[in-house]
């Protein structure tokens, strides 16, 4: 990172493989040091947030300058590890088992607007297991040994421990700028890369990614999360974390490809504050985004090399939109997001159409009924894909679907 752009990093390289130690996470520039810990108090996540406290700091050495601070937390993605205090609130919690819980959030869900009141649940949906094509049906919790429940009971608890620590910590991060009197004027935004993984059935792995269960017991409920451990959450959780949306991260159907994202920026957003706003972005906005509000009277865009997405200012400020057409890849699976209409595809399967204004969840695939829109739109993916080599494929992808190397 230090060497496109980033003054300072801290942070690990070699994707989250443990919370729990130090010499997993680096400070670069090379001599830096990181901020010290004793053996038995240190967690990846709250020193991801030291170390991003000790940044803005040093961005006070030039007050005259906007600055940039990109606070990737490796929470909640597996290895699921948490604090015991941490997991002990949610230790109860997720008895109650996926099914039910799909239907507590779609209904709180609605209460708090965050989804419109009609708005159904997508039927339960299927998973991938490691290196498969085919998919299997997440069960129905209460058709699952009570062993079983008390093991997957045990990981959704880690990963909400998970996601209430990082919660605290960018606590601190807010807290720092209200103090420090920067709060009104740093424009915040918060977002996912992508929607809940669910590598890669229902158990959920453990040792590490692939096909490896280990279905604990008794006392052994214990010690998961904790040192020496590697576990994940599983697919039927994975579709709770996606209410009420289809599948999850790795496709290109909603729970794959539609996560929050909160934006505060008191100086400039006060008309706004507390609304929704449904309208289709997507994470290149982002850039422009920053751009934007940083270059004061210059070019936000290089006309010779134009970034693929645009500045959300106008958007979040209450301005329209124009209208816009969006386009997805991930591992063969694809998509394209043109109005309300949105034509989505497995890997080497067939496009399915849906119309989101009247389902989201996307379970009237209309297709059949409107041949001409499924090929306008994949043509428009083909022309995407091949301008932004995005295909020819990588042969390793095993899509025969579409143009492999």
């Amino acid at each position: 990172p230090t060497k496109h752009g980033f003054e300072e990093f801290y942070g690990t390289l070699t994707s989250a493989k443990t919370f729990w130690d130090r010499e997993h996470f680096l400070r670069l520039p090379v001599g830096r040091k990181p901020k010290p810990y004793a053996e038995n108090k240190f967690y990846g996540t709250d020193a991801l947030a030291d170390h991003a406290l000790e940044f803005i700091e040093l961005s006070s050495e030039t007050p005259d300058k906007p600055w940039f601070l990109y606070l990737a937390f490796n929470a909640p993605h597996f290895p699921l590890h948490a604090p015991e205090e941490a997991i002990s609130k949610y230790a109860k919690k997720y008895s109650q088992g996926w099914d039910t819980l799909r239907h507590e959030r779609l209904i709180q869900m609605i209460e708090l607007g965050v989804i419109p009141k009609d708005t159904q649940l997508s039927v339960r949906s299927p998973h991938y297991d490691w290196g498969e094509s085919k998919s299997a049906p997440n069960p129905d919790w209460n058709s699952l040994p009570s062993d079983r429940r008390a093991d997957l009971s045990r990981r959704m608890a880690i990963y909400a421990a998970m996601v209430d620590r990082m919660d605290e910590n960018i606590g601190r991060l807010i807290n720092y700028l209200e103090a420090s009197g920067e709060l009104d004027n740093t424009l915040l935004i918060f977002t996912s890369d992508n929607g809940a993984c669910a590598e890669w059935d229902e158990h959920g792995f453990d040792l590490k990614s692939g096909t490896d269960n280990i279905l604990h017991r008794g006392e052994e409920l214990l010690s998961m999360g904790q040192k020496g451990t590697f576990h994940s959450v599983g697919s039927g959780w994975a579709n709770v974390s996606n209410t009420p949306w289809r599948l999850y991260k790795h496709f290109n159907h909603e729970g794959g490809i539609s996560v929050p994202c909160i934006i505060h920026w008191p100086a400039r957003l006060v008309s706004r504050r507390g609304q929704i706003d449904r309208t289709p972005t997507h994470l290149i906005d982002i850039a422009p985004t920053l751009l934007d509000v940083s270059i004061s009277g210059s070019p936000v865009v290089d006309e010779a090399n134009p970034l693929p997405g645009r500045s959300l200012v106008e958007l979040i400020q209450g301005g329209d939109s124009a209208d816009r057409t969006l386009f997805f890849e991930h591992e063969g699976n694809r998509a394209v997001r043109e109005g309300t209409w949105k034509l989505v595809a497995l890997r080497n399967q067939d496009w399915e159409l849906y119309d989101l204004r009247n389902d989201r969840i996307e379970s009237n695939d209309l297709s059949i009924n409107h041949p001409q829109v499924v090929r306008r739109l994949s043509e428009a993916w083909d022309q995407w894909a091949l301008e932004n080599r995005v295909t020819p494929l990588p042969n390793d992808y095993r899509v025969e679907y579409l143009p492999n190397h």
